[in-house]
């Protein structure tokens, strides 16, 4: 489906959705009233890395727990540290920060403290990566990781209201042995998670170096999404494709230097996790003014907006939603069709999706009785 333009010279737009027209229109909004509805529609995030959501205050009440060394005297000289120039430099810091968890409570805390703040941003549905090969690798059961998670997860539901469901990862600058070895340790808890993605270093590790493992977990019967076109080529993405058969693509934003690959995302609602401020942060899109998510929408993809790896990147969903927005002059018709798109990308039931994208219709409405 593709956005189609609004009607001109009238004072109020309809949202054009596909071939549906909804059947409410949204009124020309100022740029304030705009950021008030991008943070109070109900949305999911698809693509959060859990250790990325640690926050510098909570890594050194981690480390005072459990009597960890840090290289900074401080919370303010820690958060002084977040300068990145590439992804590099940002997964050098991210893994010095992950080495404060060591306990099933400690995970369950960075868990807990997540979804109170996606809760806050009104996000009725995570997906959540975690790096279990980061904890493994300094003598962490991954027992410990999962369990500390995923109890999170199911508290988040009660407490929240919000749904939440684990997707692990492997890192990609490892060997695709080691990634076999860490699904064979995963096995056992395999009813706490929901399937497997590809993150870490992207540039001189495509997708196909896991070909072997990614297929053994499709035979297990798990999701499948892998990081692509971050930083890498179109080349990676059709790799994920067609190589890993993924069925997300997360950043994805590099599909626009080949035509070809764009039109296939579009035919197959293939979705696409975008992290604006992260693209920012890691100089993929230096200045967010000249961010392609308009382009992508615009072109029929099925992209979303997400934090990725919020307590670096200097934001959580909310905050990518209304600093993109206003960067690139996208519309509520944009608002509506991404927060839409993340629903319909998500891995939930469908009587979940159909329950949210109705949430997501009244919200709409609610606004447009206020406005109107």
């Amino acid at each position: 489906p593709r956005l189609r333009a609004e009607p001109k010279g009238r004072p109020w737009a309809a949202l054009f959705i596909g071939r549906k027209t909804l059947m409410f229109k949204v009124p020309p909004l100022s740029a304030k009233r705009l950021a008030v509805l991008l943070c109070a529609m109900p949305k999911a995030e698809l693509h959060i890395h859990i250790e990325g959501s640690l926050e510098p205050e909570l890594i050194f009440a981690l480390a005072q727990r459990n009597d960890v060394r840090l290289p900074y005297a401080s919370v303010e000289a820690l958060r002084s540290a977040y300068a990145f120039d590439n992804l590099q430099s940002f997964l050098d810091i991210y893994y010095a920060g992950a080495s404060v968890l060591l306990h099933e409570q400690d995970f369950y805390d960075m868990a807990r403290a997540y979804l109170a703040r996606a809760a806050f941003d009104n996000v009725v549905h995570a997906e959540i990566f975690f790096d279990p090969q980061t904890h493994t690798a300094r003598g962490v059961a991954i027992e410990t990781v999962i369990n500390g998670l995923h109890r999170a997860c199911e508290d988040a539901r009660s407490v929240h209201g919000i749904s939440a469901s684990l997707i692990l990862c492997f890192l990609r600058h490892l060997s695709e042995a080691d990634a076999f070895a860490t699904l064979e340790q995963a096995l056992p808890l395999q009813d706490k998670f929901i399937g497997v993605g590809l993150d870490s270093s992207e540039m001189g590790h495509p997708p196909e170096k896991f070909a072997q493992v990614f297929e053994r977990c499709r035979a297990l019967g798990l999701h499948l999404v892998a990081h692509a076109g971050e930083e890498g080529p179109p080349e990676y993405i059709w790799s994920a494709l067609d190589v890993l058969k993924v069925e997300r693509i997360d950043h994805g934003v590099q599909a626009v230097k080949d035509a070809a690959l764009m039109q296939r995302l579009a035919k197959e609602r293939i979705p696409l996790t975008v992290c604006p401020l992260s693209n920012q942060k890691l100089c993929v899109f230096p200045d967010l003014k000249n961010h392609n998510l308009r382009q992508l929408l615009d072109a029929g993809l099925c992209a979303t907006v997400n934090s990725d790896d919020p307590a670096y990147f200097g934001g959580y969903i909310n905050d990518n939603f209304t600093q993109v927005f206003a960067a690139t002059g996208m519309t509520p018709r944009h608002a509506y069709q991404l927060a839409s798109n993340s629903f319909e990308a998500s891995f939930a039931s469908e009587a979940d999706k159909r329950q949210w994208q109705h949430r997501l219709k009244e919200s709409f409405e609610r606004f447009v009785e206020h406005d109107g």
